[in-house]
């Protein structure tokens, strides 16, 4: 059976300061608010999200896409992220296509991100630069930015 989806992909994204992650994606990156919602425990355990309730933030990219923003009532403890994003089991991260990735890099650095890879981007392959960070929750975001974006429009064939 192939998935038929019915609106554009979204993304959940845990976090434990839910006022700061919203910030940094609304305020920062530039996503749009879209709703925000609180989820009961006797809603929240049967979903397999949380035992104790959680509130959930819908925000929307200038391309349609949506991220949620899901902190539970009681976070858990932060522990320390590994150094490389490959070391840690069941690793994701989000990837947005910009076209002024120096600028990017600047505003972030500006609001106090630290970039994983250092603060200038790197080049991967002829033409394709990227640039690893952290939001607040030391979720991983990857800067990417196509010298020729139609090369990336080939890379979907």
């Amino acid at each position: 059976m192939k998935f038929e989806m019915t609106a554009p992909l979204e993304v959940g994204i845990a976090c434990r300061d839910l006022s700061r992650s919203r910030h940094f994606y609304e305020h920062i990156l530039g996503l749009s608010f879209i709703s925000e919602n609180q989820v009961p425990a006797d809603k929240a355990a049967p979903s397999g999200l949380s035992g104790g309730g959680y509130t959930v933030v819908r925000l929307q990219t200038s391309n349609g896409e949506r991220i949620k923003l899901l902190a539970p009532v009681s976070p858990p403890p932060a522990s320390a992220p590994p150094a490389f994003i490959l070391d840690k089991p069941n690793a994701a991260y989000l990837t947005f296509i910009i076209d002024d990735i120096n600028a990017a890099i600047a505003r972030l650095l500006q609001e106090g991100t630290e970039f994983m890879t250092g603060e200038k981007p790197v080049e991967v392959r002829p033409g394709v630069y990227l640039a690893f960070c952290r939001d607040p929750d030391d979720n991983v975001l990857e800067l990417v930015e196509y010298a020729d974006i139609s090369s990336y429009r080939t890379d979907l064939k």
